[in-house]
């Protein structure tokens, strides 16, 4: 494929199944961004070291940044976006909130997907497994001890929901 040609990809995004024409080079952080509306992951540093545009991909945390859309074809993605059932805040939102986990709020839908990732690994993880999950994922207001206290809140909001 030439770089400025356009491949029909389908991604399913938060459960809905898209259709998109994307170039070669294009990065599924600008697609889910340009094409598919969804905004909650935010383009910052583009070589993934900041894990502001953190998505996950078939359940998997990963920057966005660092991946090719037309890579995706196929694949399931879940943005900060889809967490809300209902109008109902997923726990870790509602954690979000409740522990001032977001000052400017820039780095919370990567941070906050990356603790989706870790607690369907790990429904209880201790501090020092919660601050190795979240080292990919920098904030700027150095906001971590509420960062940390809103994981330890949603992990046992979710171990209560089981």
């Amino acid at each position: 494929m030439n770089e400025n040609q356009k491949k029909l990809i389908h991604l399913t995004v938060n459960g809905e199944v898209q259709s998109i024409a994307v170039e070669a080079h294009w990065t599924l952080s600008k697609v889910l961004r340009n094409d598919c509306g969804h905004t909650g992951a935010k383009e910052a540093c583009g070589e993934g070291a900041c894990g502001a545009c953190t998505v996950l991909i078939n359940g998997v945390a990963v920057p966005a940044c660092m991946v090719l859309a037309v890579e995706q074809d196929g694949k399931d993605i879940e943005t900060v976006e889809g967490l809300a059932k209902d109008g109902e805040l997923h726990p870790i939102q509602e954690a979000w909130l409740e522990e001032y986990g977001a000052q400017c709020g820039f780095c919370s839908p990567g941070m906050i997907m990356t603790t989706k990732y870790l607690l369907s690994k790990n429904p209880d993880p201790t501090d020092d497994e919660i601050k190795e999950a979240l080292g990919g994922n920098l904030c700027i207001c150095n906001n971590y001890e509420h960062i940390i206290n809103a994981v330890r809140s949603a992990a046992k909001k979710m171990r209560e929901q089981v």
